[in-house]
């Protein structure tokens, strides 16, 4: 696993080791930010479910200002940001997604770009999306990226965000989401 593009490129990023891990591959991490382009530059960056970090470090390679990371274990994350020497332009927080309300330390904060890679194959993602005030981290022209399994079909249940596109890359669905 590697960054793709920007400051960083070509740099390579710890593992996390374990049978249950998928991270993004660097195939969709590339569309993904080839379809985002320019809106990463200067963004804020919420990296959801982080696992090595991998999206949310892409993000600060190529020019986003701060990027805050959410995973139970951050150990990883944080040897990633090292590497890249991006310790200074995030925020890594161990925090159960699942179990907890949003983090406290977020009130207040807005985002413009928030990306959520869960495990596969439990709902974490709608879960997630409809969180009270979890609509209100996200900026007025921002976008949640969220990524699952083909075989799975995203519901939101919250009136204040929207699928307007989605992308299939072999076994993977990519869904942009904004407010309305």
């Amino acid at each position: 696993m590697r960054i793709i593009s920007g400051s960083c490129k070509g740099r390579k990023l710890c593992k996390l080791k374990g049978l249950q891990i998928r991270p993004t591959s660097d195939r969709v991490r590339e569309a993904v930010f080839n379809i985002l382009g320019q809106r990463v530059k200067n963004a804020t960056v919420l990296d959801l479910f982080a696992g090595s970090g991998a999206l949310g470090i892409e993000a600060l390679s190529r020019g986003a200002s701060h990027a805050t990371f959410i995973d139970l274990a951050c150990d990883v994350i944080l040897e990633n940001l090292n590497r890249c020497r991006f310790e200074e332009k995030a925020t890594v927080l161990s925090y159960d997604l699942i179990k907890g309300i949003i983090p406290k330390s977020l009130k207040g904060q807005i985002f413009d770009l928030i990306f959520i890679d869960p495990p596969y194959g439990k709902g974490y993602i709608e879960h997630i999306l409809e969180k009270e005030s979890f609509a209100d981290l996200l900026n007025e022209n921002g976008v949640i990226i969220a990524e699952q399994p083909c075989k799975e079909s995203l519901q939101i249940n919250c009136s204040a965000l929207d699928i307007y596109r989605q992308k299939k890359y072999s076994k993977t669905i990519i869904s942009f989401i904004n407010k309305i």
